[in-house]
């Protein structure tokens, strides 16, 4: 009777002891998901990481990535110019000063103009190119401000609406928004090659030297779902890489592979729009007191995200 009992309690620790890997199993697995899954998580703010050419996180990928939702009521937005004087000054007749100076990617993240309510951003990306004189060359409009070059209107360009987070929406599109809300917080840029959801290999546009010279990349594509997603492709990042076919620099007919792999793994949606920032010389992405690639030219405009204290 006594080994009969024995045997019965045995078999009931073991059960426990299987129902509860089950559950820690259970937990694990939907604490990975909901990880793995922003796109459905309400309260994701921001997120970095690194991924191959399909999309697939990798420590080692070439793809230095930001993905972050316009309408989390922790983050903010602002865009940042280089300029000789404090951005949006205005001279004796009130008419705003536009300056311009030469300044690089780290100068447009750390210096007093980058700062919004006292603090510096918790990440940025470059944005315009730049022309002879150090003037943007597209649109760019920083918190209702505008400083635009010859191209505002030709050139797509992205943005950020204002209003109160939940009503904040990212567009690309070419020129001033019809709905005066939406030019807020806008960056000039070149090479649209999402539109309405549909892809297009931009390289016949961009020519020979764009196209298969100069592969280092800088890019942003908004979802159907509203999230948007920085992509800053360099070999010469300050993060380990590791080159492998899957895991290369970007030539155009490679962005959707990357980006839809990107939204895919994170629940982001569907790619709706994207277009290219300055590439060459100017590919900047700050994240977390870190900046993944900095290259040596000056740069149009920066986009800058700031997250709220908790405090």
């Amino acid at each position: 009777m006594y080994i009969k009992h024995l045997f019965w309690l045995s078999i009931f620790m073991v059960a426990i002891g299987l129902l509860s890997g089950c559950q820690e199993i259970e937990f694990n697995a939907a604490t990975e998901a909901s990880q793995k899954c922003p796109g459905e998580d309400e309260k994701f703010s921001i997120s970095f990481f690194k991924t191959d050419n399909q999309g697939r996180k990798s420590a080692r990928g070439i793809n230095h990535v930001i993905i972050f939702n316009p309408k989390s009521e922790v983050l903010d937005f602002k865009v940042n110019i280089g300029l000789a004087h404090q951005l949006y000054a205005k001279d004796k007749r009130g008419k705003l000063r536009k300056e311009y100076v030469p300044k690089v990617f780290y100068e447009l993240i750390t210096g007093e103009n980058a700062k919004l309510n006292g603090q510096l951003p918790i990440a940025a990306i470059n944005a315009d190119y730049i022309d002879t004189e150090n003037k943007p060359q597209g649109l760019n409009i920083s918190r209702g401000y505008e400083y635009s070059g010859a191209f505002k209107n030709k050139r797509s360009s992205f943005g950020i609406s204002a209003g109160k987070p939940q009503q904040r929406k990212a567009t690309i599109q070419t020129g001033i928004r019809n709905n005066e809300i939406l030019n807020y917080n806008i960056v000039g840029g070149n090479g649209r090659f999402y539109s309405n959801g549909q892809f297009k290999d931009i390289c016949v546009n961009l020519g020979e030297f764009a196209c298969k010279v100069a592969t280092n990349r800088s890019m942003v594509a908004i979802t159907n779902k509203g999230y948007v997603i920085f992509l800053v492709n360099d070999i010469k990042a300050n993060s380990e890489i590791e080159i492998s076919q899957l895991n290369q620099e970007l030539l155009p007919d490679m962005f959707d592979n990357v980006l839809e792999g990107i939204a895919r793994s994170n629940c982001l949606g569907k790619i709706q729009e994207g277009m290219l920032f300055d590439g060459g010389q100017s590919p900047g992405l700050y994240y977390d007191n870190k900046i993944y690639v900095e290259n040596t030219g000056p740069i149009g405009s920066v986009f800058l995200i700031y997250k709220k204290r908790n405090d």
